[in-house]
């Protein structure tokens, strides 16, 4: 196919070759990736470099974030083009295996011994110098796991039995597993995913209303009866509060006053004062706010525009492919660009005092090696969709 392209059509006038104007690929997807990606990897450093001055750094070198974060990018990045070369039909076929598979590995986090414990929380196995962060798989296995089921079950998705409980009765497992741990933000990103694809599907209207409710409640009932989770919604509603901001509300005060100082154009790249141990978890949490004040309102204006393109183009793939009959891959494209734009919109949220502090990084710029392998694969898939697709219309095969 690809040889008679560049030969051009046979009755094309003269016999002159014509080349295709398709891309093989979308490169403006990936120019969007890497851009927020090496952003994201100069803004660690920045909010990292003072790190080694506090006692829990203590024998950190300056460069030590730096340093790893360019590493983890520089493996996501070889595991993102094996990846691509992957057929979506393995996907579709793996998805169960994938999800019963990550489901034993949020297992092994609680098990004292095996998982790892940090700030209070039991979120990681530790495999030599990387530690996996099972939750951050479950993003995109749920990606995957509700988009095959979406397809497998279409002829019942108007059915609650048959159709909805199902695919809330596994939700729900995660979802306890993710509560012991405990980790919240995760669990909403998950519960957003497989309810978007689910929707997207053509679930019932009436039972996703009624279902989005009952969860609805459940989170609040979750944060109710858990004192400290119940004290920091008070400390959002008033940061400013001297409790409040000597206490559960101190990152999100300071992220304010990042943000504050950076006005529109920013202190400039390296002046943050926010990340000289007064925001805490700078380089991880809250580097949207050292974004904020570095780089100003046009600095974060540019983040958010990019994510917004890459949500938007996600949908405009999983469009097309459903539109070739590729209901799978084009649900899994969906899926992605809902899980990226919903971590998005919460970490922006957090940083910016439109929603309760939470702890999920923002995807491909936060520091940390699962949470950037995991995107760039989860958008290495995206990218084979489009490739698929475009072979379709090409006329070829798969």
């Amino acid at each position: 196919m690809q040889n008679w392209l560049q030969r051009g059509a046979p009755d094309s006038p003269g016999g002159q070759a014509r080349a295709s104007r398709m891309m093989e690929y979308d490169q403006p997807l990936v120019w969007v990736v890497l851009i927020l990606m090496l952003l994201g990897m100069v803004m660690v450093y920045s909010a990292s470099i003072a790190l080694p001055d506090s006692p829990k750094y203590q024998g950190y070198t300056q460069n030590y974030f730096l340093n790893r974060q360019a590493a983890f990018i520089a493996v996501s990045a070889f595991a993102s083009f094996i990846v691509f070369r992957i057929p979506v039909q393995f996907w579709q076929r793996a998805a169960p295996y994938l999800f019963v598979f990550t489901l034993v590995l949020l297992l092994l986090v609680l098990i004292p011994g095996i998982g790892k414990v940090v700030n209070g929380a039991r979120r990681w196995l530790s495999i030599k110098s990387f530690n996996l962060q099972p939750s951050e798989l479950m993003k995109l296995v749920i990606v995957l796991y509700a988009a095959d089921y979406t397809v497998r079950k279409q002829q019942y998705m108007h059915q609650l039995t048959k159709g909805f409980l199902p695919m809330a009765a596994a939700v729900g497992v995660v979802g306890l597993l993710l509560l012991l741990e405990p980790d919240l933000g995760a669990f909403g990103v998950i519960v957003c995913i497989a309810m978007g694809i689910l929707f997207l599907g053509g679930v019932n209207g009436v039972w996703f209303g009624g279902i989005s409710a009952t969860l609805i409640g459940i989170f609040t009932s979750v944060i109710l009866l858990s004192p400290w989770r119940r004290e920091r919604i008070f400390a959002y509603l008033n940061p400013w509060d001297e409790v409040n901001a000597q206490g559960k509300a101190y990152q999100l005060s300071h992220s304010l006053i990042a943000f504050g100082r950076g006005e529109l154009f920013g202190v400039g790249l390296g002046g943050s004062v926010e990340k000289l141990h007064y925001l805490p978890e700078a380089h991880t949490d809250f580097l949207l706010a050292v974004i904020g004040e570095e780089l100003g309102f046009v600095g974060v204006l540019a983040v958010i525009l990019m994510f917004y393109w890459l949500v938007k183009r996600a949908f405009d793939i999983g469009r097309q492919a459903i539109a070739l009959d590729q209901t799978f891959a084009g649900l899994l494209a969906k899926g992605i660009g809902i899980w990226i734009g919903v971590q998005a919109f919460i970490n922006m949220g957090v940083n910016l005092g439109v929603l309760p502090t939470k702890g999920l990084t923002l995807p491909l710029m936060s520091y940390g090696g699962t949470g950037i392998l995991i995107n760039c694969v989860g958008l290495a898939i995206l990218l084979r969709v489009d490739y698929e697709s475009r072979m379709l219309m090409r006329g070829g095969r798969i």
